[in-house]
């Protein structure tokens, strides 16, 4: 039997540093990050922050798009990007 360990990944926040900083440098859409370290307000520096192991293309939408369009379906795009908002200038998981 071969045992697997799944290991997480954490950024501890620097000064001067922002949520949208970490997000871009990891490739993570930063309503995802922010969902996945349940933030509502922008972090301190210190706050160490879980980064998602999944990694998927980043995308920034354009005027006209859809969530199904962008994902396939409506219910795709929410569970990917963890959010029902969609907007021009977004950065999305595809």
């Amino acid at each position: 039997m071969k045992l697997e360990t799944e290991q997480k990944t954490y950024y501890r926040l620097k000064k001067g540093q922002t949520l949208a900083d970490v997000a871009q440098f990891f490739g993570v859409p930063p309503r995802v990050l922010a969902a996945l370290n349940e933030l509502c307000e922008e972090p301190q520096a210190g706050r160490v922050l879980q980064i998602p192991e999944e990694r998927r293309n980043l995308y920034t939408v354009r005027g006209g798009e859809s969530k199904a369009l962008l994902c396939g379906s409506d219910e795709t795009f929410e569970e990917r990007n963890r959010t029902k908002c969609l907007y021009i200038g977004q950065t999305v998981w595809l």
